[in-house]
């Protein structure tokens, strides 16, 4: 039989909102964006994780825990003692790597994790499989110990978008591994932005209350192939191109800066982007493009476009007037052609950076206008490949795709 799990909370242990809490994202969740702290019902004969008002949840979703045979903790819980409802069994811990088997014939294993918590992966009779994390938490190490993904994964996967990697890079999610984003805190944006930055991910979230089945088709949110991030200086760009790729393991992050040999404020930055991203991607420093689109791998982080193209021109002698009209404008119309068709024809998932110009001030000099006129061409001929094009604007994401 199929594996029913009910949420009857999906939020932070401190619940959302948060209780005297004045923020803006505490001050909107309301209704279906309301959330209890996070509590798994499986089959209504095992209790993951015990929190306040588990009846009351419990009785608002349709459920009851009269049938609850064991009730298993996840993380370290602080605050006052939750309260154990009439009829239920006390709550404890499995040990790392020790299995029970419950009267209801499920098969818990308790997976160890890097953080202080108890991961727990629930067997069904016919094979499907469950893996929960508590918040904060990801498993310990990278292990061959999944033959086969997990059907679903509910995890922190805002909190802890690494965890999410570890498991696509040891094989345990997949394609089809349906995953659920749980302890949910009042540090993620609210309502569509929330929707739209967990399907880059290729999870989704659901109101408490939700009954899932494990194992059953779900329409899991398709990672795109191709993104296009663009905006003005500093509007979050960088930022928000990392986050649609920081839960993907052995990401290629293409840096087209190069290096400016004395420039103290160039290398800082250039050190900030580079310690912000997960220790599992590589840089690669390279305007060479077309052959990392053409080729195999992981998924590709360019930053950035405009970049590209300054070198671009470089190479063609853009910048000298009489060189243009000779030759540079077709050199440099070839090179932003084989650019775009390579990004068509990639199978490789690629996340690209560019700025928007344009908007404001009109260059002084022809060549400033002759980078602001190539860049703006560059940005909508890349945009019409890509399946997700994100306009960044005072660090929010607009999709415009």
């Amino acid at each position: 039989m199929t594996v029913e799990l009910t949420l009857l909370g999906t939020g932070a242990p401190a619940g959302l909102p948060r209780p005297d809490c004045p923020c803006a994202v505490c001050a909107t969740a309301r209704g279906d964006r309301a959330r209890a702290a996070t509590a798994l019902l499986v089959d209504g004969a095992l209790l993951l994780d015990l929190t306040p008002g588990a009846a009351l949840a419990a009785a608002r979703a349709g459920r009851s825990l009269v049938g609850v045979r064991q009730v298993l903790l996840s993380h370290p819980h602080s605050g006052p003692a939750v309260e154990l409802p009439a009829g239920l069994p006390a709550a404890g811990r499995v040990p790392d790597g020790q299995e029970l088997t419950l009267i209801s014939g499920h098969r818990v294993r308790a997976v160890a994790l890097d953080s202080p918590g108890t991961g727990y992966e629930v067997a069904s009779l016919d094979g499907e499989r469950l893996l929960y994390l508590p918040p904060g938490g990801a498993p310990a190490g990278v292990t061959d110990g999944d033959p086969l993904p997990y059907d679903m994964v509910v995890a922190d996967v805002l909190g802890r978008p690494d965890g999410l990697a570890k498991l696509r890079a040891r094989g345990a999610v997949g394609p089809t591994t349906d995953v659920i984003a749980v302890h949910i805190d009042h540090d993620a944006l609210p309502g569509p932005e929330l929707d739209r930055r967990l399907a880059a991910s290729g999870a989704r979230t659901v109101p408490d209350g939700t009954t899932l089945y494990v194992g059953e088709y779900q329409d899991v949110p398709d990672v795109p192939r191709r993104t296009l991030v663009t905006g003005g200086a500093r509007s979050g760009k960088s930022l928000e191109a990392e986050r649609r790729l920081e839960a993907f393991p052995d990401v290629v992050y293409v840096a087209t800066s190069g290096t400016r040999g004395g420039d103290a404020e160039w290398a800082e930055r250039i050190t900030v982007h580079r310690e912000r991203r997960p220790g599992s991607w590589r840089t690669l420093e390279t305007c060479d493009l077309v052959p990392l689109l053409a080729g195999s791998g992981p998924p590709l982080l360019i930053d950035c476009l405009s970049l590209w193209l300054t070198d671009a021109m470089d190479q063609v002698g853009a910048w000298d007037d009489e060189r243009w009209e000779t030759s540079g404008r077709t050199a440099l119309r070839r090179r932003t052609a084989a650019l775009v068709e390579a990004l068509r024809a990639t199978r490789r998932t690629v996340v690209a950076v560019t700025n928007e110009v344009g908007s404001g001030v009109v260059p002084a000099t022809a060549s400033g206008r002759r980078f602001r006129d190539e860049l703006g061409r560059l940005n909508a001929s890349f945009a019409a490949e890509c399946e997700h094009v994100v306009l960044m604007v005072a660090g929010q994401a607009l999709p415009l795709r």
